[in-house]
């Protein structure tokens, strides 16, 4: 105690003490607090001068309390500290204790001091409520009290987000979660290939290999069921994921859709079994996007009829192929046709590389690329041809070939639409590779979530340490993902059916669609698992819990099946495309039906009342949503157009204008694809049909909407169409959004229903 035959005389000592030991529990008493001290003890009339010199002595900072005279302090405090209310000062606590120590009673010298010593405490700058708090154990708050609770059937949502291929994708999770199945450690490289490559054997054996290639070579022409197997195998080991997309998508698909009749008797069905093993050799190191100026050659042999493939120098290699390093027996080699000297463009041939028992064939050269950043269990690897000479029935000659006569044929005459419609029947690579990376995200995000809900850490004064979720920038920081996440997953299956069920009328729509949303659900897989990693700590960077490897794995994602940045400059050029065609075909009443529009659009959505509406139902409207999202669609769109047009007509080369645009192109994609993603989930929810499925995908809904909103807001603050007022009440409602989900956060990954062994995450698991 303070000094205990001091105490014992005068008990009404005991009313200083939870002011002495709120100022030293910092361990430090500051000049102007100790002064303050001073004043105060020297005020008291009541007080001796010993016990005024006792007091005056706990406060020098030559002779601070003992560690263990604090722990005693604090447990003298602590008898009355659980009585007292949440709005009680310090000096009432003091009250308390002198008054336990007087048989209950208090002075009357005592209560006439009260004023004085009330006055002390306001001086040292005590929140009182929030410094008796750390007296006072089980204390409980908001933040404390939030937990998961479940508002919808688990079960149900996961019905919905399987649709169609529910049975599909039952069936998958059956053979990834059976023992055969158990991850290897990646380091053993060879170990880790010839595994990866003999769990795609067993994926063959189960028919999923060859499941879309029709009945007659082995398969089922189920389409939409093999993209649905790509998105359940990506819960498991993203080498498995590719090995499988180069073997029987692209290695397969391009046999099938630039193949004839005659290619598909001769290879489907070993390709589907996995019997002929099979390489995609399009990219070049010279040339990685820009498939056009690819310089490997088929040169067209009359006396012989064959075609000699040819690497003409060392950086027209074919570089970072799948399956070429250690297995594929054959590829498929993109390279430019030359007849009679002339270039007739890129086509497509098969090429053998090695035989049954793998020794390499004549005239290739195969070396390996060797350990990479990620996905080490494919045996990526670099192909070189030096006069490989192949039949002339190995040219994939569905849109073009070389007749009997030696003549080069096509029913399309056009080389840049026949390159283009070529390459537009493989855009199932960039359906495939987004919804992989969505699944790696679910993962992430499972694992991120349980876990938040799991790990406490700090805490209320006086209470238990609380869920990591429970924080708002926690949640700040993953329910947007979260929300994203389900966006995307609507809108792959959108973009997915729009694919099979697909027009030449729709291709070039559909591709700058696929080319969009690969690169918005790859950047944002990406940032979903970094995020991720970093709300796990360091638990979220132990091999073990398994966010390394799918960021490693699915970094990639970004630039496989082209390049994320160039695919959206592809999308503003489809889009720019489309803008020109609608005013080029306008007569007079169009024109000014599309002027009335835009003069609509100001006096609607652009009034004073309407970019300052912060009201919740406002805001929360999905038709205020996607009029947003499509003003600005428009508006970047439209800007875009002007700038290029008054470059090019300022005399500036095409080329050159597009250059000084790109990164306002960039923009035009992203908004194009933000609109189409927010349009699909609006959808999602209006045919929902279970009420409480419908009712947190809403808030996903309006998360999603709100949360891009947010980040575009100095967008529409340029652009006036909202003012400060209204961008403020977006970001307010942002974070009650995700403190809303976070209640929802466990039961919504749970629908995701990613079996245990897959995961495999010690810190996700119950």
């Amino acid at each position: 105690m303070i000094n205990a035959p001091a105490v014992l005389q005068n008990p009404n000592l005991y009313v200083f003490l939870p002011l002495l030991y709120t100022v030293w529990s910092d361990a430090v008493l500051t000049p102007s607090e100790m002064t303050a001290l001073e004043g105060l003890i020297n005020s008291q009339a009541w007080l001796t001068s010993d016990e005024r010199a006792l007091l005056l002595n706990q406060i020098d900072p030559k002779n601070p309390p003992t560690v263990q005279e604090l722990i005693a302090w604090r447990e003298e405090i602590k008898k009355v500290a659980d009585t007292t209310t949440s709005n009680e000062s310090l000096v009432n606590l003091g009250f308390k204790l002198a008054g336990l120590h007087n048989d209950g009673t208090i002075s009357n010298t005592l209560v006439s001091a009260k004023e004085s010593l009330a006055n002390i405490e306001a001086t040292l700058g005590f929140i009182s409520h929030e410094a008796v708090f750390n007296f006072q154990s089980g204390r409980s708050t908001l933040t404390s009290q939030h937990a998961t609770h479940q508002s919808f059937d688990v079960a149900q949502l996961t019905k919905l987000l399987d649709g169609s291929q529910a049975d599909t994708i039952r069936k998958v999770k059956t053979v990834i979660s059976d023992p055969e199945f158990r991850y290897v450690d990646p380091g053993d490289l060879t170990r880790y290939r010839t595994q990866v490559l003999r769990w795609c054997h067993f994926l063959a054996e189960q028919g999923f290999g060859g499941i879309a290639y029709p009945k007659a070579y082995g398969g089922e022409g189920d389409m939409a069921a093999y993209f649905a197997i790509m998105e359940t195998l990506s819960y498991h080991d993203l080498s498995l994921v590719i090995k499988f997309g180069v073997q029987f998508g692209l290695w397969g698909m391009s046999v099938y859709f630039l193949g004839t009749e005659k290619h598909h008797q001769k290879y489907l069905r070993d390709i589907g079994a996995l019997e002929l093993p099979g390489c995609f050799a399009m990219t070049e190191t010279n040339h990685g996007s820009n498939v056009k100026g690819i310089e490997t050659t088929a040169t067209y042999d009359h006396h012989t009829k064959t075609f000699i493939i040819h690497t003409p120098h060392p950086h027209a290699r074919k570089e970072y192929i799948g399956n070429a390093a250690c297995h594929g027996q054959m590829a498929t080699v993109f390279a430019k046709l030359i007849l009679d000297g002339q270039d007739y463009g890129v086509s497509a041939f098969v090429v053998p590389l090695r035989d049954k028992q793998g020794t390499i064939q004549k005239g290739v050269t195969i070396e390996d690329c060797g350990r990479k950043m990620g996905l080490n269990g494919v045996d990526n690897g670099v192909i070189y041809f030096d006069h490989v000479v192949i039949p002339k029935d190995s040219m994939l000659d569905r849109f073009a070939c070389v007749s009997e006569e030696g003549e080069f044929e096509s029913s399309i005459a056009s080389d840049n639409r026949r390159f283009f419609t070529m390459l537009g029947t493989l855009v199932g690579g960039r359906i495939g590779i987004p919804r992989s990376g969505n699944s790696a995200s679910k993962s992430g995000l499972t694992i991120a979530i349980r876990y938040g809900d799991e790990r406490r850490q700090f805490g209320p004064e006086g209470g238990t340490e609380v869920p990591i979720l429970n924080y708002r920038t926690h949640q700040r920081r993953l329910m947007p993902l979260l929300a994203n996440t389900y966006a995307l997953h609507f809108a792959l299956q959108y973009l997915t059916d729009r694919f099979l069920k697909r027009t030449e009328e729709d291709m070039q729509e559909i591709e700058a669609l696929a080319a969009g949303m690969k690169s918005f659900a790859t950047w944002n897989t990406t940032a979903t698992l970094q995020e991720c990693r970093e709300c796990c700590g360091g638990k979220g960077y132990l091999s073990e819990n398994r966010i390394d490897a799918l960021k490693n794995d699915t970094d990639i994602y970004t630039t496989f099946e082209g390049d994320n940045t160039v695919l959206m400059q592809l999308v503003a050029k489809s889009r720019l495309t489309e803008f020109r065609q609608e005013f080029s075909n306008m007569n007079v009443f169009t024109i000014l039906n599309y002027v009335a529009d835009q003069a609509k659009t100001s006096i609607t959505e652009m009034n004073p009342i309407i970019i300052r509406n912060t009201d919740e139902a406002h805001l929360l409207d999905p038709e205020f949503q996607l009029q947003a999202f499509k003003y600005r669609e428009r508006d970047i769109l439209t800007s875009a157009a002007k700038r290029l047009k008054r470059h090019i007509e300022s005399g500036m080369d095409s080329f050159d204008a597009f250059n000084v645009c790109q990164h306002h192109l960039v923009q035009v994609g992203s908004a194009y694809i933000e609109r189409i993603v927010l349009e699909q989930f609006v959808l999602q929810v209006d045919r929902t049909e279970d009420a409480g499925c419908k009712a947190v995908l809403k808030k996903l809904c309006d998360l999603f909407a709100l949360s891009q909103m947010d980040k575009n807001k100095g967008w529409y603050l340029e652009q006036g169409y909202m003012e400060g007022v209204k961008t403020k009440a977006i970001r307010k409602l942002v974070n009650q959004l995700c403190w809303e989900i976070r209640q929802e956060a466990v039961p919504l990954v749970n629908a995701f229903n990613i079996p245990d062994s897959c995961l495999a995450a010690p810190i996700a698991l119950a």
